[in-house]
């Protein structure tokens, strides 16, 4: 028998956005929404009766108890736990009170509940546990220590778990001071100065006043240190050589062949600081990158600076750069679709050892990669003369795999989620549901069944992601959908635009979510900025148009492939430029073009920003599946790409207003 609050969630399943609550039960689990945002405690515990019995309990069960975790007993967590027993809000729980536990080394307690964790993939969890197992004897210390020093060097943010661990190891001597050196360094490239001060404040919490001047000012810290020599000097002065290539490599380089640091600073420590110069100058595309990287010994460069040095090779047609960075990368990174790739070409262009045994060497290469999936994938692909087609389909569904997916309680407590207008909390119990509850995941038609139940309910970017995650089988309509297709073939149109280039966009950008919203405000299916849409609107002469409409699925993809078109247009019409101006801006695109005419996979390679590059990479190689699936004939990525250079001489002016 279904009672009337969940005939009310049935009925908004069925919506392609979030309704209005209609029932008590589900006011008040908004309700908990709105008070667990405001840190509300005692609201929290006084609406969760109301909310006994409603599918998302569990949910409204976390967020009583998250509030208050820091002071409840662990009996109590622990009964909430129970009552969680199986869902993502159990695991989600059980992660944020191991982290407390931690933290406040109650290790009792956290030893006791660590084997009930079930997602595991919380590297400060996963670093307490291995100074503990190490502390109890239960795993060899020195094999701990070198996994919390992976983990460690992972880390992002200065957090306590693997730094707790990184310590102990320290004082027991199982780590090095050269490990938290190298986690100085890895932070002060990315301008994370939280991370080098607690990794600094490790060895002497008195260097950290001198961390902080270094990191203010690079530049005159060095310039003192050519008359006073202080303790610690070669490795704050690798701290400061680093930080000021950042912002200037050329002085950088000047700084680290004054004789004094040549003698001074160990082969590891100029290496290292040669190695983050090298990659500044790449990224400016600076035609000294390769002579800086000439300076340092590859065995000591991380693989950041490695894929930096071939692509400066790739910049520079230096094949033999390419090549030697690439063998030089550790195992994991020389195994990446990228690198594969590029060792192929490298291999074909230099004809080592000679040319039949290149061929024979850069086939086997494209022949481990070669797939219809990612950029290198499909680049493999063609380099083999094989056409890119959209797979034929796997063996349809049955009735009772798409009956299993519809009753599992985390994909149906998921969809509810959603109909209620809960998006981040729905995508976390369908993502737990199909990729962590279970080790390993799903298997491949367990995936597709979930994927098209989130098809048929027009959740694509679930759809997208779920599909995604097949391994022996691919369905493309699944991952690659084409909602909104005559609206997308109209607009297309209107501004001579293919509707797969559209497509491949859309996909990357929004997953064809139409409410979607991004850090920086960017809006709806397109994902276009405010200012940018105002702009658009008043070139188009969509003259009563008001922000609020960006959400509006039809102003969204008219505004949308408008600006895409003008972009196309203003670019000579390269989609390599467009795409890179329509996510990193177009004066960015305009600088990074300057220099010599490209292969534009070469271009691609050498766009500066991670982000922007993937997401060239990613749009243009959905625009091809999407031709291909549209057409239902063989399609070439390299068509999409071609050469990327300076502007002709007779090109038209660029549209400096183009924002």
């Amino acid at each position: 028998m279904i009672g009337k609050g969940m005939v009310s969630i049935m009925a908004a399943l069925c919506l392609a956005g979030p309704v209005l609550a209609q029932t008590p039960q589900d006011q008040a689990l908004l309700l908990m929404r709105d008070a667990y945002s405001q840190r509300k405690v005692t609201a929290l515990s006084e609406l969760l009766p109301q909310v006994g019995g409603h599918p998302l309990e569990p949910l409204a069960r976390y967020w009583e108890m998250r509030a208050r975790l820091e002071t409840a007993a662990p009996g109590e967590i622990r009964q909430a736990l129970d009552r969680m027993a199986g869902t993502y809000w159990e695991d989600r729980l059980r992660n944020d009170w191991l982290l407390h536990l931690g933290r406040e080394r109650q290790w009792p307690l956290f030893e006791a509940e660590l084997p009930l964790f079930r997602m595991n993939d919380d590297r400060q969890v996963a670093c307490y546990a291995l100074m503990l197992d190490a502390a109890a004897a239960r795993r060899p210390a020195a094999e701990a220590a070198r996994e919390v020093e992976r983990l460690w060097l992972l880390q992002r943010d200065a957090d306590d778990g693997c730094a707790t661990a990184a310590q102990a190891f320290l004082d027991s001597g199982h780590l090095t001071d050269e490990t938290v050196w190298r986690r100085a360094r890895l932070a002060m490239e990315t301008n994370r100065q939280s991370v080098v001060r607690q990794a600094v404040a490790m060895l002497d919490p008195d260097w950290v006043p001198e961390v902080e001047s270094i990191a203010r000012d690079p530049a005159a810290y060095l310039d003192e240190k050519i008359t006073a020599l202080r303790p610690r000097t070669r490795e704050m002065v690798t701290l400061a050589v680093i930080r000021l290539a950042s912002s200037d490599p050329a002085a950088a380089a000047e700084t680290l062949l004054r004789k004094r640091w040549v003698t001074q600073l160990t082969r590891e420590e100029r290496s290292w600081a040669w190695g983050v110069v090298g990659k500044r100058a790449a990224q400016r595309r600076m035609p000294e990158s390769l002579a800086y990287f000439a300076h340092a010994i590859d065995g000591h460069l991380v693989d950041d600076h490695l894929a930096w040095k071939a692509r400066a090779g790739l910049y520079a047609g230096a094949w033999g750069h390419v090549l030697e960075a690439i063998d030089a990368m550790s195992p994991q990174q020389q195994e990446q679709a990228t690198w594969v790739y590029w060792k192929a070409r490298s291999l074909l262009a230099l004809g080592q050892p000679d040319p039949i045994a290149a061929t024979v060497r850069a086939r086997e290469l494209y022949a481990s990669i070669a797939a219809p999936a990612g950029f290198h994938e499909l680049l493999a692909m063609e380099a083999l003369g094989r056409p890119i087609t959209t797979p034929p389909p796997p063996a349809p569904l049955t009735d009772e795999e798409r009956e299993a997916a519809a009753r599992h309680p985390g994909l149906q407590r998921a969809r509810t989620a959603l109909a209620l207008g809960l998006r981040s909390e729905a995508v976390r119990e369908w993502h737990y549901s199909i990729a962590l509850h279970t080790p390993g995941g799903k298997g491949d038609r367990e995936l597709l069944a979930a994927a098209d139940l989130a098809c048929r309910q027009q959740w694509w970017d679930r759809c997208i992601n779920t599909s995604n995650r097949t391994r022996s089988v691919q369905d493309h309509r699944q991952r690659f959908p084409t909602p909104y297709l005559l609206q997308v073939q109209q607009r297309a149109q209107d501004v001579a635009l293919d509707p797969a280039y559209v497509y491949g966009l859309i996909r990357q950008e929004s997953r064809f979510v139409t409410n979607a919203r991004s850090h920086v405000g960017a809006a709806g299916l397109m994902q276009v900025m405010p200012a940018t849409a105002r702009w658009t609107a008043r070139r188009i002469g969509l003259t009563r148009f008001r922000p609020e409409q960006i959400n509006d699925r039809d102003t969204n993809l008219r505004i949308g492939t408008a600006y895409l078109g003008l972009a196309v247009q203003d670019f000579e019409g390269s989609l390599p430029l467009a795409t890179a101006a329509y996510n990193a801006g177009p004066g960015r695109a305009r600088l990074w073009r300057e220099g010599p005419v490209l292969p534009a996979e070469v271009w691609i390679e050498n766009i500066p920003f991670d982000e922007t590059r993937d997401y060239v990479q990613q749009v243009l190689a959905n625009t091809t599946h999407y031709a291909a699936l549209l057409s239902a004939e063989p399609q070439s990525l390299q068509a999409w790409l071609g050469t990327v250079g300076p502007r002709a001489v007779n090109a038209p002016e660029p549209d400096r207003d183009l924002p």
